[in-house]
């Protein structure tokens, strides 16, 4: 098996920087100098860990976290030394680290852990693990038009959707108690509300489509939320509420798409999805909004406050919730993050159905079905205790997985192989190559075929947006891909290159 140029002087390089790190197979395998691991100096909290714990915590300052990366793909200091970080984060009084992995659109995260985490947890959950953005995931619909039809009124459509996404003409109004519904149980709740007085848009909606799509998304779209989390200006006790974070895109890498189905590879899975080669798709990436950055900022807080008063606090600042010494805070911030993913399905579901109700404005009576709804920011009940994933989508054998080129390169549908090495997890796509700050600051070459934006239809209000996520700013989906297919993550489904990319 070949090896990476100067993989023993970029060993060594990374050993300088603290970090012990071996190869073998495309796989990194990364830990903490044993210098640098976390020495606590309360023994009596450790005793009192049960025995189950103790062993987990004996073996926590061992864990060896594992990236997978195409050969020639960048190995990012920084994005290495945040996972080993996460992979050594323990309680003292109970709790730590079983596995932890990422996924090869790996790289450096604002807030201290890095896009393309997957951390597996005993006894204890990390808020920081998962962030502020819950719930951000990716939606796939498929419709029956062909690429000549849809270009037809391309013009149309765009206009109408520019007024929905940009300019604040959608209506996602809702009675405070569909409202209240929505945060406690996700979806269902939102159509019971809906079902029993129907508001704004989506009034006319096929809402016996809606419900039957639940079966099509992760979780059915519906966790176990409590409106006490949500934000008290969205959960008035009556009368109508207007959000006016619902529904929208969001900045960064979020995005919606149109899309054609240009390859399928797996005819079987994709007949049974309901995907074709030669249809029109439309993808959307986006998650909590507001909602999330409002709870995520709330718990990561409330970790810290709630770490012991006599220990120094850990020096990566990733502070862990132990169930053997707070229980209800560990349950609390679940069923916090859960009404924080139940607002981010409502969103990519209204995204997705303003975008479904011009189509048919347009076009006439298009079906467009859901293919799914996978989130990658969130933090489930799996393995030992939890499993979260930062920028990571799940992919359980069976299951749809969702993984975005950027808005000059292709997407693909593929299905889950359950893969326990990596957590059951894929990537979210093929990660950046370059900050945003960089794409922007003075003296950089800004012209299009630099960028890589000469035939990409960007529709967006900022140039800003347009340059921050050109395709130059990332890495190549294709051996992101293939990567994880020779690994057995996941298998292609169907390949779709991009039409026209919405961006706010």
């Amino acid at each position: 098996m070949q090896q990476p140029k100067n993989l023993n002087r970029l060993l060594r390089a990374l050993s300088r920087q603290g970090l012990d790190v071996s190869y073998s197979n495309k796989v990194y395998s990364i830990s903490l100098n044993s210098s640098l691991h976390e020495h606590w100096q309360d023994a009596s909290a450790t005793r009192e860990l049960n025995s189950s714990l103790h062993e987990h915590w004996q073996d926590a300052s061992a864990t060896t976290a594992e990236v997978l990366l195409p050969e020639d793909f960048p190995v990012e200091a920084k994005a290495l030394k945040q996972l080993a970080n996460l992979a050594n984060v323990r309680h003292p009084q109970g709790g730590c680290v079983c596995r932890a992995c990422a996924t090869p659109d790996f790289h450096p995260g604002d807030s201290g852990v890095a896009i393309g985490s997957v951390v597996e947890t005993a006894g204890m959950v990390i808020p920081a693990a998962t962030g502020s953005d819950i719930n951000c995931g990716m939606r796939l619909h498929v419709a029956d038009l062909s690429i000549e039809q849809f270009l037809s009124q391309r013009d149309r459509f765009v206009e109408l959707l520019k007024g929905d996404y940009f300019f604040g003409t959608r209506d996602v109004s809702m009675t405070a108690k569909t409202a209240r519904a929505m945060f406690q149980h996700g979806i269902p709740g939102w159509l019971d509300g809906m079902l029993d007085k129907a508001t704004g848009s989506a009034a006319n909606s096929d809402f016996e489509q809606l419900a039957t799509e639940c079966g099509r998304t992760f979780l059915g779209g519906s966790m176990n939320g409590d409106v006490k989390w949500a934000p008290e200006e969205l959960v008035p006790n009556d009368g109508l509420v207007r959000d006016g974070g619902l529904a929208t895109i969001g900045g960064g890498n979020h995005f919606v798409e149109i899309q054609v189905v240009e390859e399928v590879v797996d005819k079987a899975t994709a007949y049974t999805w309901g995907v074709r080669s030669g249809q029109i798709a439309f993808m959307i990436h986006s998650g909590s909004r507001n909602v999330g950055k409002y709870i995520g900022g709330m718990w990561r807080d409330r970790a810290c406050q709630a770490w012991p008063k006599t220990l120094k606090h850990p020096e990566s600042r990733l502070f862990p919730l132990s169930v053997a010494t707070n229980p209800e805070l560990v349950s609390s911030y679940l069923q916090a993050e859960a009404t924080a993913a139940n607002y981010g399905f409502i969103n990519r579901l209204l995204l997705a159905e303003l975008l479904r109700l011009r189509l048919r404005q347009v076009f006439g009576d298009v079906e467009a079905p859901l293919v799914y709804d996978v989130p990658h920011n969130i933090t489930l009940a799996e393995g030992a205790g939890w499993v979260a994933r930062k920028g990571a989508c799940p992919a359980h054998s069976g299951q749809p997985v969702i993984v975005p080129g950027s808005m000059g390169a292709p997407s693909y549908l593929l299905v889950g192989k359950g893969n326990d090495r990596f957590l059951r997890s894929a990537s979210h796509g093929a990660g950046r190559a370059r900050s945003r700050f960089d794409m922007s600051r003075k003296g950089v070459d800004k012209t299009d075929s630099t960028l890589g934006l000469i035939g990409v239809d960007c529709i967006t209000l900022r140039e800003e947006r347009r340059i921050e996520e050109a395709p130059a700013a990332y890495k190549p989906i294709q051996p992101v891909i293939d990567v994880q297919v020779e690994a057995q993550i996941v298998g292609a489904v169907a390949k779709m290159k991009p039409v026209l990319t919405f961006k706010a």
